[in-house]
């Protein structure tokens, strides 16, 4: 129904249904294609609606505004005029809101679990495990219900400074990495035309290291740790020399008690290789003193988590603790420091590469095609030496039980 005035506040307040219909539309008198609907509810309410209709295509769309009352007839008069010369340029604003409906679906979290869908065959276990855990755990979280395309570049640099921030550099370039990898594979897809990533956060990696530890500091961290998850990660950490992720994620079902053993599952190790690692005697008490949680498997961590997490707040408070007895320190040297202290101490580095899983020198190649042992003997008394190395310098009047191994005279 064409009205003879325009669409104002005291019209569309007037505007009431004919007699035996439950819709109509009255548009305005002045400025073409811009109208009122009015509709009759379940309930019986009339609701008015402000909306424009417009021909594009051989089609003849609409596109609703708002709720009138709510809207308002001058802020709607506005809307109408601006979407209309959009028209007149050659925009289609309906064909556009159903797009935005449709790309709206398709957020990072969507995304990020069809992108591994896909990748999941193409990758090792381990590799998957940790996309996975950067793309769908708590590091972009914020992001997660953000459609791909209505992600910004300022987005990401600010996920990446808390991250940095909370977790370290080095945890932020690999979130980053993986991202960015992400959002290459939605550019692909279609689902969005832009990365994100590009440009934001440049992050310096930290400089490599070659930290070891003295004596003096081994003593002061092992000291400082608490009777907490973390302070037995430390400590286990520093008598096996395993990585921070294997020791933190340790799992009941991986160790074996009675024989004294602990077996990293190749989906736990960096190198996708299964590790058996014999657990000298302090190892055992450590791992013995940590209460088993019905339904759980991780030793440690919080109950609904995988394995132990809070790594950055935890370190710092180890830190705070240490003050000055030690200097600056990454839980990694640890690993660095396990294995030059074992050769200090008169182990072999095949020995000592066994006993971190590593695989390099003479197993490298066509040597360690052939030769497939793990030297597990040798792994324990390598083992045994450090705990009895580890007692004597962090136990009062400690004394040295098992002496070093001497290498053969050249």
């Amino acid at each position: 129904m064409k009205l003879d005035t325009k669409l104002d506040a005291k019209t569309i307040a007037s505007l009431k249904l004919p007699d035996g219909k439950d819709e109509e539309i009255f548009w305005d008198g002045e400025l073409e294609d811009y109208g009122c609907r009015l509709r009759r509810n379940d309930s019986g309410k009339v609701r008015k609606t402000l909306i424009i209709q417009y021909r594009r295509a051989g089609r003849s769309p609409r596109t609703t505004l708002g709720i009138a009352e709510v809207l308002g007839a001058e802020q709607g008069r506005r809307a109408a005029k601006k979407l209309l010369a959009q028209i007149a340029l050659g925009g289609d604003p309906q064909r556009e809101k159903t797009a935005r409906r449709s790309a709206d679906k398709f957020t990072v979290r969507a995304v990020g679990d069809e992108y591994l869908s896909a990748k999941q065959p193409t990758v090792r276990p381990r590799t998957f495990v940790e996309m996975r855990r950067y793309l769908c755990g708590s590091y972009f979280k914020a992001l997660h219900s953000v459609p791909v395309d209505q992600i910004a570049r300022k987005d990401v640099a600010a996920r990446l400074v808390v991250i940095a921030r909370e977790c370290g550099v080095a945890t932020a370039i690999r979130a980053r990495s993986h991202l960015s990898s992400l959002f290459a594979w939605a550019i692909a897809q279609g689902l969005t035309g832009a990365n994100p990533v590009v440009g934001a956060a440049q992050l310096q990696p930290p400089p490599s290291r070659d930290r070891v530890l003295s004596d003096a500091e081994l003593s002061a961290i092992w000291r400082a740790c608490e009777d907490d998850d973390f302070g037995k990660v430390v400590r286990l950490l520093i008598l096996l020399g395993q990585r921070r992720t294997e020791v933190g994620g340790m799992k009941w079902q991986e160790l074996d008690l009675e024989r004294g053993t602990w077996t990293i599952p190749s989906t736990r190790s960096k190198n996708g290789r299964a590790h058996t690692l014999p657990l000298p005697a302090s190892a055992l008490s450590i791992i013995n003193s940590v209460p088993r949680v019905i339904n759980r498997d991780s030793l440690f961590g919080e109950r609904s988590s995988g394995g132990f997490t809070l790594w950055a707040f935890a370190k710092a408070a180890l830190d705070d603790r240490l003050g000055d007895r030690v200097g600056q320190f990454v839980l990694h040297d640890l690993r660095r420091t396990f294995c030059t202290r074992l050769a200090d101490l008169g182990v072999l580095p095949h020995v000592i590469e066994a006993a971190v899983n590593h695989q390099s020198g003479h197993k490298a190649g066509p040597a360690g095609i052939y030769n497939r042992s793990v030297y597990v003997n040798e792994v324990r008394a390598a083992l045994a030496i450090w705990a009895d190395h580890v007692r004597s310098i962090t136990t009062e009047g400690g004394e040295r039980k098992v002496v070093s191994l001497q290498r053969p005279a050249s």
